[in-house]
Formats: structure tokens, C-alpha cells, sequence
């Protein structure tokens, strides 16, 4: 959570510059079961589908997961996590690496 000062700073530094900002609400994400230190626990998701269009729509195999790493969270930003994961379809080649390999 942030403290009074933080989100006095941060109020105006968007009343300064409100073009610099987008809002929108906060969704409702779901949860999966991931591995982390204490053993296996629900971790908020984010997963982007792939679709490639044209003169059709196709979706194709895979998409990007991206994990809320704290307990509770909803921040599944690129910057929380250095791995992107490839979901569902796409299997692991041996020379890519696994992402207990990189987090450890």
C-alpha cells in the first residue's frame, strides 16, 4: 500500500502532466496454481492470446502468460517479471530454458 506522502507526490505529478497517464479500472483476474518458495499457491494471471488478422481471424497455439508474483497481487507487469512465458500449445525446445532455471 502506499503511504500519504506517495500518494501525494504521485497526485501531483498527474495533476502536472495528467497526458502522461491512462486510466482504467482494475479487473478481476484468475488465479493459477504456480510454484513458489513455500511449495504450490494461487498467483493472479494475466494470459494474451495470439491472433493474427488479415483477410481472416485466426488465433493461433500459445499466448503470453504473464504471473502476479506476491501473495494477492495484481500487478502482472512485464517489469515484475523478467520471463515471458509461452501458455498452452507451444512445448519447450531444449535449448530454451526453464523458468525455474532463470529464477534461480
Amino acid at each position: 500500500a502506499s503511504t500519504k506522502a506517495e500518494i501525494e507526490a504521485f497526485r501531483a505529478a498527474l495533476l502536472a502532466n495528467p497526458s502522461n497517464y491512462i486510466a482504467q479500472p482494475t479487473l478481476s483476474l484468475s488465479t493459477c496454481p504456480t510454484y513458489v518458495e513455500s511449495g504450490i499457491a494461487p498467483r493472479h494471471i494475466d494470459l494474451r492470446p495470439f491472433v493474427l488478422s488479415g483477410k481472416s481471424v485466426q488465433m493461433v497455439p500459445g499466448g503470453l502468460t504473464r504471473v502476479a508474483l506476491k501473495e494477492g497481487s495484481l500487478v502482472v507487469t512485464s517489469r515484475e517479471i523478467v520471463v515471458a512465458l509461452y501458455a498452452a500449445g507451444i512445448r519447450r525446445r531444449p535449448h530454451e530454458r526453464r523458468l525455474t532455471d532463470v529464477m534461480s
